[in-house]
């Protein structure tokens, strides 16, 4: 029987893994997942999808983990962030920052392996594309670095398309699509209830630059853009009946969740919005996998 592992080690591991934003990355795979499925001849071999979703894991890890090593002096005026383990000085800033340069080398390598070198690129520029215009020059002067930043958050399909089919196509641009226009009622729903938060923090995010009442009502324009790219796959033949069905119950939901914040005009309401649209995404996609596999 092996011995427990040392109490400073356990702490050790788990701050390391803090840096990644574990719950985060089972929802990045997750977008990643159906476009495997759309690949010619069905789905390929189970270890090539598992290395290229590791791969993709690691990307993001990397991402998460140097966009903490840059925000830590930001994350430490934030209610929402100041427990993180370098604003809360449970880790030296050095040690994030090797360790985030080691995940971006190690994701860079899986998948130049297990996908060539498109994948690999990919890869690279979504962990480039967070880290430096998102972090580093969006997020602290642009309020829409929700909008455009999102591009990293949405690349998890692209990089998958490209490993597992040779090249990005119609399947990974939707995808990649329906994340992208996902994001800003996602990030503006925390934005309205954490508006202090950001204030304290000098992250010009939308209901502090146009008010309140004009960020609810963008968020359900992007919203009925969102509904609309979740429709395409069905006439374009990538999905079907099952797919179909789902997708529009889950998007009448998340309209009529959206309403609802527009008329109530609560910090209640706009967190309804923030869990909806997490439960909104993993169950829109589990539609896309689960039409797959009946198809």
């Amino acid at each position: 029987m092996s011995a427990p592992a040392p109490p400073a080690l356990r702490s050790s591991f788990s701050n390391y893994l803090a840096l990644t934003k574990p719950r985060i990355l089972p929802l990045v795979l997750f977008t990643a997942l159906p476009v495997m499925g759309m690949a010619t001849g069905g789905w390929p071999a189970l270890p090539s999808m598992l290395v290229v979703l590791l791969g993709i894991a690691v990307a993001a890890a990397a991402a998460n983990t140097l966009n903490m090593y840059i925000e830590r002096d930001r994350d430490a005026l934030m209610e929402r962030t100041r427990t993180r383990p370098l604003p809360m000085a449970s880790l030296g800033a050095g040690a994030a920052l090797v360790f985030g340069l080691v995940l971006a080398v190690i994701s860079t390598g899986i998948l130049y392996v297990a996908g060539g070198p498109t994948a690999a690129f990919l890869g690279v520029a979504s962990i480039l594309f967070y880290v430096f215009v998102y972090t580093i020059w969006l997020k602290p002067r642009s309020v829409y670095n929700a909008v455009i930043g999102g591009a990293a958050g949405a690349a998890a399909p692209l990089i998958a398309d490209a490993a597992i089919n040779g090249s990005v196509g119609v399947p990974g641009l939707l995808l990649f699509s329906i994340v992208f226009l996902w994001q800003p009622p996602h990030v503006w729903a925390i934005a309205l209830y954490r508006s202090s938060d950001y204030a304290a923090a000098g992250i010009p995010m939308m209901p502090a630059v146009i008010g309140p009442e004009r960020t609810r009502w963008r968020m359900l324009w992007y919203t009925f853009g969102l509904v609309a790219i979740t429709l395409l796959p069905i006439p374009l033949g990538l999905l079907g009946g099952v797919y179909a069905v789902a997708a529009v119950i889950l998007n009448l939901w998340f309209v009529w969740v959206g309403v609802q914040l527009i008329r109530e005009r609560t910090d209640d309401a706009a967190r309804r919005v923030f869990f909806t649209s997490l439960v909104y995404l993993f169950l829109l996609y589990g539609a896309m996998i689960a039409d797959l596999l009946v198809r």
